[in-house]
């Protein structure tokens, strides 16, 4: 299978970013498919973004290469990384993006980008820095530009389990919680009411609001044929709570 690389970003649909990122790409020699997986994850949500690349990134194959820049800290301290898990490599700060990879995964290994290039933008590493280890990983060129560090250093061990918000919209207005599905939760309260888990849109009437465990995992909140994020008036942070049995 060729490989891939798939982009993970808060950078909106609009502007120059993007582009600018895959033409690093390109220019640092990768030919192969680059993946707009999120260009729209909530801005400077580093949590939230944990949450959903860990959740999306199960679609994709062995050796893909995920470029993620969510990155309020740019510029500052923080370690660039590389971590490989379940042979999928991720590139990108060291500010938190990976925990739930890392934690899905005792048998994940993590490395500090080393390699500079020779002209560093203090507020642009996803083009200057991440853009060109990505391809490093993809050519085998990029032994000489890491080094491996513990994975327990990059751990947020007091982040919770579940982020009992609202951490993505989509289009249709459906409001993805960071709330991982599993058989103890029977219910989400959400707008001052506890629905029970729900099997799809058409267990409600048209209209209707249901909660459910969506296709990647996550509890999800929706109105059939409507709009979640008006009917409850939801936004990105707004909170949620589950019950379990």
């Amino acid at each position: 299978m060729l490989p891939m690389i798939a982009l993970f970003t808060d950078f909106g649909v609009n502007g120059p970013y993007i582009g600018q990122m895959s033409a690093a790409l390109r220019r640092h020699g990768f030919s192969g498919d680059v993946i707009n997986l999120f260009s729209d994850a909530p801005s400077f949500s580093v949590k939230a973004s944990s949450r959903l690349i860990s959740a999306y990134s199960v679609d994709f194959p062995k050796g893909t290469v995920f470029l993620c820049v969510v990155d309020p800290g740019v510029g500052s301290a923080r370690l660039p990384v590389v971590v490989q898990s379940c042979g999928q490599w991720f590139v990108g700060p060291d500010n938190g993006i990976f925990e739930h990879i890392l934690r899905a995964d005792d048998g994940a290994k993590a490395w500090e980008i080393i390699w500079a290039p020779p002209k560093l933008s203090s507020s642009f590493h996803g083009r200057d820095l991440f853009a060109p280890i990505a391809a490093k990983i993809l050519s085998g060129d990029v032994d000489s530009a890491i080094a491996e560090l513990k994975v327990e250093t990059l751990n947020r061990f007091d982040w919770p389990v579940d982020i009992s918000e609202i951490i993505y919209i989509d289009h249709f207005g459906n409001a993805i919680t960071g709330i991982k599905a599993r058989s103890e939760i029977n219910a989400v309260t959400v707008g001052g009411e506890a629905f029970p888990l729900s099997g799809t849109f058409s267990s409600v009437e048209k209209g209707g609001p249901l909660v459910y465990e969506n296709a990647n995992g996550l509890i999800e909140i929706a109105v059939n044929q409507g709009r979640a994020d008006t009917y409850f008036n939801l936004s990105i942070g707004s909170p949620v709570k589950f019950n379990s049995v």
